[in-house]
């Protein structure tokens, strides 16, 4: 008990300290007390996460804090019973440390938040908060949800570690949806270990640790038009880590893979954009006027697809699904390895940065972490992308702190 009322007040400091600028969290006045109160609750010791404080993303609702989505429309729209994915967090004796800035609906207009690296730089998007909490050192775990690149982008951005696992691995119900068959909760933590913790109190049907006879993964590299979408200077930083992991002794193997890449993109973005419109279809008549630009103009795009055509993009996502796995298994690769943004976080606050290295691996339902690998030229952290086999979590995170372990902070 003397622990969890610890990390309640060490908490309350650290965000008051560091939020006024970074503006991680959304505001909420009663934070101490309410920290207070919940840690009396915690019930008992010995659970993996006793007095762990977390970050929550605005999209998930949490029984006490009301859901705004990022949004101005009323929170009362968003009333329902807690994520219980919130639950799980609970009964694991976490703490609540609040509500973490999400861009408004998680689609692509921007919170406030800054990248605690740079403050006039995007921390990245939409999970936001989540990321730049955990990188400021306010909250060692954050939870944030991917629809595109939405948990690895700003682990990336942010410097810090980024999980989203296996597509449905975690329960989104009490998750205001953005496109429901991409959508996928993940975590954000300072390193693996801390994601793994995370990872087993909540995804279904966990796999307690493997072994340390867990052979080394073999390494592939997704060469085509794909990789091209990357920047000269993450593409550079990329070849570097590749040579590194190399020479410490992983075998690496180059594929050529998604020469259809453009077509690829066009039918996940037909998926996306049909789906957020779905979603908004009873909110957006009535609140249309509180939205922003970028939300309003992504439901308006999804308005304009038809059935026939999201259900033909369906398809083709299914046989990219097959695709992908198969080209994994005749190579006999355990992961792909890819560069987890287009580049360092861009500077500025309008843009939370393109989640295009993320798309496939998402629009697939592939399990994907990012690890911290390095700096760009002017400094910020640069992630390097691992993606594994469909359920193969576990075996994603033991093999990624493997990596970690060969790459540069």
């Amino acid at each position: 008990m003397e622990n969890a009322f610890a990390q309640a007040a060490r908490i309350c400091d650290r965000i008051g300290e560091l939020d006024q600028e970074i503006l991680a969290f959304l505001p909420e006045p009663g934070r101490r007390d309410r920290l207070e109160r919940d840690a009396r609750s915690v019930p008992g010791a010995g659970l993996p996460l006793q007095g762990v404080p977390v970050g929550v993303k605005d999209i998930i609702r949490v029984d006490g804090l009301p859901t705004r989505a990022g949004s101005a429309l009323p929170p009362e729209v968003f009333a329902g019973p807690q994520a219980p994915l919130v639950d799980r967090l609970r009964a694991a004796g976490a703490l609540v440390a609040g509500k973490t800035v999400t861009a408004e609906f998680a689609v692509t207009a921007p919170g406030p938040t800054r990248n605690p690296r740079n403050p006039a730089h995007s921390p990245g998007g939409s999970s936001s908060g989540s990321a730049a909490a955990v990188a400021a050192g306010m909250v060692p775990l954050a939870v944030g949800t991917q629809t595109v690149g939405s948990v690895i982008r700003p682990a990336a951005y942010c410097g810090v570690v980024g999980f989203r696992p296996t597509h449905g691995r975690i329960p989104v119900e009490g998750v205001i949806a953005n496109a429901p068959s991409f959508d996928t909760v993940g975590v954000f933590a300072a390193d693996v270990a801390g994601v793994a913790l995370t990872a087993s109190v909540l995804c279904d049907g966990w796999r307690q640790a493997l072994g340390p006879g867990l052979r080394p993964p073999v390494l592939g590299v997704p060469d085509g038009p794909y990789l091209a979408r990357a920047g000269a200077e993450a593409l550079d930083a990329f070849e570097e880590q590749v040579g590194s992991l190399r020479a410490a002794g992983f075998p690496v193997r180059r594929i050529p893979v998604m020469p259809d890449f453009e077509q690829i993109f066009q039918c996940l973005y037909v998926i996306n954009r049909f789906e957020v419109a779905r979603t908004h279809a009873e909110w957006f008549p009535r609140f249309g006027e509180l939205y922003r630009e970028q939300t309003a103009a992504a439901i308006c795009q999804g308005q304009t697809i038809g059935h026939d055509d999201y259900a033909k993009a369906l398809r083709q996502r299914e046989d990219f699904h097959d695709r992908l796995t198969a080209a994994m298994s005749d190579a006999r690769i355990d992961l792909w390895l890819a560069p987890s943004a287009t580049g360092p976080a861009p500077r500025g606050l309008s843009s939370t940065g393109s989640g295009v290295m993320c798309l496939p691996w998402s629009g697939a339902g592939l399990p994907s972490l990012t690890l911290p690998a390095g700096a760009a030229r002017n400094g910020l952290p640069l992630g390097l992308q691992c993606v594994g086999l469909p359920g193969a979590d576990e075996e994603l995170l033991a093999r990624g702190a493997v990596l970690a372990a060969v790459l540069p902070g």
